[in-house]
């Protein structure tokens, strides 16, 4: 099994990205569909639009945001989906949009795909 790694899709692809996933219920604003060099959209993965608007990038809001999208993710295809790939590839790189890094759902499914996979996220 390989790593999960996250990353804003606004960044140039690289070659050590791996399998590329864009996690994002809502395409990113400003990217063409065929410069973002991806393998895959999982919209699904993505937050409900109502958990999306409760959080609205809001760091202090964080906490309970990241509570609530692992209620989403729970038994969820696109969680399915994405430990499938996990498992299966050499590496798979989770893309979002947000311009914050450390408050956003890539960092949750992350975290989620680690504990599900028994890698601690890495």
């Amino acid at each position: 099994m390989g790593n999960v790694v996250i990353k804003r899709v606004y960044e140039a692809a690289a070659s050590d990205d791996g399998y590329r996933v864009l996690v994002d219920r809502i395409w990113p604003r400003g990217i063409k569909k065929d410069d973002a060099e991806l393998d895959l959209w999982l919209k699904e993965a993505g937050p409900s639009d109502e958990l999306r608007k409760q959080f609205g990038h809001v760091a202090k809001k964080f906490p309970a945001f990241a509570k609530a999208y692992r209620k989403e993710l729970d038994g969820s295809e696109a969680l399915e989906k994405l430990l499938s790939l996990a498992s299966d590839k050499e590496r798979l790189c989770l893309l979002y949009g947000a311009k914050d890094e450390e408050h956003n759902q890539a960092v949750v499914l992350r975290s989620v795909i680690g504990e599900q996979l028994g890698t601690g996220g890495a």
